[in-house]
């Protein structure tokens, strides 16, 4: 049984991810926690482990060993047919947007709604507040081509949290934008966070994780290395 989450949280226990023996481990005996509501940046070299340790939490891959529970539920315990519930708790934006080209901004965000059954009144309700968070009031009929590329990945995140999900990933979001950019989509991420969404933003960016000034989880040959508070980063 699917068991309702009415508040995330993360908890990883000795989780180990491999993908080749010989390759050795992903991820090795990783153990995570993460409170609701909590704004995390995870950091660390390509290769580090963390893309595997975010398909690990949307469930695209399963761990070699140890525990995940998120908002109470046992990933050992997850039926196959209860992942794309447990996916509409969770909403994941990505470096390239992922936008379908030949639908307006609107239309963009309307399907993630429309995939999951909502109807078009609810939808018509819905957006226009999604819209205002992601501050994209008036660009409902553009194509993604006609929108920067800080408005894109805007869009993106609008699409990712408009069924309310109650963590939010965020992976390296801001790599493709320049600074002004940058910073209008962190700002829209530190907004979503004020209003109750728990936050995970990858990023290589030094200059961000130096300014937000949040807890710093540091990811170094599949192993943490660091979790610290108001934590600066160096590559």
């Amino acid at each position: 049984m699917f068991i309702d989450i009415i508040d995330l949280m993360i908890l990883l226990d000795r989780v180990t991810k491999t993908y080749n023996k010989s390759m050795g481990s992903a991820l090795d005996r990783v153990s995570l926690h993460v409170e609701p509501k909590e704004f995390i940046i995870v950091v660390g070299q390509s290769g580090a482990g963390k893309t595997t340790l975010l398909r690990l939490l949307t469930r695209e891959e399963k761990p070699t060993s140890g525990k995940i529970i998120v908002g109470g539920v046992d990933y050992d315990k997850l039926k196959d047919k209860d992942v794309p519930l447990l996916r509409r708790k969770i909403g994941v934006v990505f470096q390239d947007f992922k936008l379908l080209p030949n639908r307006t901004v609107y239309e963009n965000i309307a399907f993630a709604l429309e995939i999951v059954g909502m109807g078009k009144r609810e939808i018509q309700h819905t957006i226009p507040k999604v819209l205002d968070i992601v501050n994209l009031k008036g660009k409902e009929k553009y194509m993604p081509l006609e929108l920067s590329g800080g408005e894109r990945q805007r869009v993106a995140i609008a699409r990712a949290i408009v069924r309310q999900p109650k963590i939010l990933i965020a992976d390296e979001p801001t790599g493709n934008l320049d600074p002004k950019h940058a910073w209008d989509v962190i700002k829209v991420l530190e907004k979503i966070n004020r209003f109750g969404t728990t936050v995970l933003l990858t990023t290589h960016n030094q200059d961000i994780v130096n300014r937000l000034k949040r807890r710093v989880v540091t990811l170094q040959h599949g192993r943490i290395s660091s979790d610290r508070a108001n934590a600066e980063y160096k590559l």
